[in-house]
């Protein structure tokens, strides 16, 4: 059945999407693995492919397969557009779909359910299968098993994924694979669409990370009472407990950091983007329930919740991406593949921290409508989630490591402590007695900028009411001078609302100058990166060229310093 649409309909492709369609058609390949980061577009690259092989004939219908229910729908709609129906409700049970369908989409779950169904379908008419996501297919055994069941016998297979990265070692049905020097094998994409690509085009938003740190205190299980500073270097175990201490209802940093982004999302929806939409990304369906209480308490406003794939969340979903409304807080059903273009403000109030799941939920706020658009998200400031804001324009691919009879024991330690499910609960015997937030940084094209300022203060205000409305160019530009302003400040020994430190606090611990050193350097490397529009990696290694020393990560304080002495002097 021939797609309803005429060609002179369809929608317009993107340079990236025209190359990857040639690519595609001179090709001729069974397998296409197209990899763009979220909001370029692939979803309608591949459905053009569709048409086109529809249309000549080379394939007689469509599977889509989609990690969610809501994305089923959505995956629906957009393919109406290219005069393709294909129906979102059909369920194994059913064998076949209608007749007057082109196919079917379904979701990875269903597909691991009952493989031998969709493997007839296959076999009964020439299938183009859509793998939307296609790193879900490693999720579990039986769903990878599954798509290759399922699909080994497809007439063609288009991947599409904007994270082709995985935190395991479980191969991706259909992907191809090369090996490398050391064995490891590495995916290789047909088609690559990088963030900093889509940033350089316009089309998506730079993002800004305001990182708040302040001070966590907790009773543990065993009675004893602990207290830090989040975002200084501590054990994996502390900051575990320091990050979920600060993510609590019932402390004070995730009041103050709610509190903080609904100013941003009033600045921008004041200055050049009335319809900018807010949204919190809790760990579970409890502290979502109490996100939501803690806005109406501290804003007055009401916030749509979506806890799961239950009924009525697609609609739900629908609703505020077409409306108006200020506030989504959700689990994990926003996190991907859900497209609300207006969404400018995040909070990031989940203990997951895989660049997987980062990158997946980070790609919820890039969505470009019109130029200058810039969104923000707020997050905790601790090291895991600043080096994933820091190396968000890092293009990443598959990696499976070699096997070796001899692990290295600190490696095996390391996995085992890592945590493997990446939406963990904030669950555990433990007790907040106190917390409290500060805006510790702004991280925004890999540098970062600014020095703490309490929450709630003037300071603060400067960087929650930058306008929305700017270049990549003036939002740097803006960023550095609002730290001039502070470093002058603090220089002249003028009173600012900065948070006040007791003049008992101990000297700082070799770790944390370290961590400040580092903090410095990045901020200079990325000042200079704009300057000159080097990459930061290229400066770092023009540094260790002339200071020697390994890299920044294992520098010692002397080498870091003499690297932002001769930073300074260029």
């Amino acid at each position: 059945m021939i797609p309803a649409a005429p060609p002179e309909t369809l929608p317009s492709l993107r340079v990236w999407q025209r190359k990857a369609m040639v690519a595609y058609h001179r090709g001729q390949s069974r397998d296409f693995l197209a990899v763009a980061t979220p909001g370029a577009g692939k979803t309608t690259f591949a459905l053009r492919i569709a048409y086109d092989l529809l249309a000549d004939g080379t394939v007689d219908t469509v599977t889509v397969v989609a990690p969610t229910e809501h994305l089923k729908a959505q995956w629906s709609g957009a393919a109406a557009r290219f005069g393709i129906q294909l129906d979102p409700a059909f369920r194994n049970a059913d064998v076949h779909s209608a007749a007057d369908y082109h196919g079917v989409v379904l979701t990875y779950a269903q597909i691991g359910a009952d493989p031998a169904v969709h493997r007839r379908r296959t076999l009964a008419r020439r299938t183009l299968v859509i793998l939307d996501e296609i790193h879900h297919a490693g999720d579990a055994r039986s769903w990878g098993d599954g798509v290759k069941t399922a699909f080994d016998e497809a007439e063609r297979r288009l991947a599409l994924t904007g994270t082709p990265f995985r935190s395991d070692d479980n191969p991706i049905p259909f992907v191809e694979y090369e090996q490398e020097a050391d064995g490891a094998m590495r995916s290789r994409a047909d088609a690559l669409y990088g963030y900093r690509d889509a940033l350089a085009d316009g089309v998506v938003r730079p993002v800004m990370f305001m990182a708040y740190s302040g001070q966590a205190k907790w009773r543990t299980s065993a009675g004893d009472e602990l207290a830090v500073r989040l975002g200084q270097p501590l054990t994996k175990d502390l900051t575990s407990q320091a990050w979920r201490t600060a993510l609590d209802p019932e402390g004070e940093w995730i009041k103050q950091v709610i509190r903080a982004a609904d100013r941003r999302l009033s600045s921008l929806r004041s200055a050049g983007i009335p319809d900018a939409g807010g949204l919190i990304i809790a760990s579970d369906q409890n502290s979502a329930r109490a996100y939501a209480g803690i806005l109406k308490r501290v804003t007055g406003k009401s916030a749509t919740i979506v806890l799961s794939d239950d009924a009525g969340s697609s609609d739900k979903i629908a609703k505020f991406a077409e409306s108006e409304e200020e506030w989504l807080v959700a689990v994990r059903m926003v996190s991907e593949g859900v497209d609300i273009p207006r969404l400018a403000v995040g909070v990031y109030a989940t203990n997951a921290h895989t660049p997987l799941y980062f990158a997946q939920a980070i790609g919820r706020f890039v969505r470009s409508r019109r130029p200058g658009e810039t969104a923000s998200v707020f997050l905790p400031s601790v090291i895991p989630l600043l080096s994933l804001a820091e190396n968000l324009e890092a293009d990443r691919d598959h990696v499976i490591k070699p096997k070796s009879q001899d692990e290295d024991p600190e490696l095996l330690l390391e996995q085992a402590q890592r945590v493997l499910n990446e939406g963990t609960e904030l669950g555990g015997q433990r007790e907040t007695l106190e917390s409290n937030a500060e805006l510790d940084q702004v991280i925004f094209d890999g540098g970062s900028f600014g020095l703490p300022v309490e929450a709630g203060s003037a300071e603060e205000q400067e960087y929650l009411g930058l306008p929305g409305l700017l270049t990549q160019e003036q939002v740097h530009l803006l960023l550095q001078k609002r730290q001039r302003e502070q470093m002058a400040k603090q220089k002249s020994g003028t009173r600012t609302e900065t948070v006040e430190r007791p003049q008992t606090e101990p000297a700082m611990t070799n770790a944390q100058k370290r961590l400040k050193l580092r903090k410095q350097l990045n901020a200079l490397v990325g000042a200079r990166s704009f300057a000159t529009n080097e990459p930061h990696g290229k400066i770092h290694a023009k540094l260790r060229s002339t200071c020697g020393g390994p890299p920044s990560a294992q520098a010692t304080i002397e080498q870091l310093e003499e690297r932002i002495a001769v930073i300074r002097s260029w």
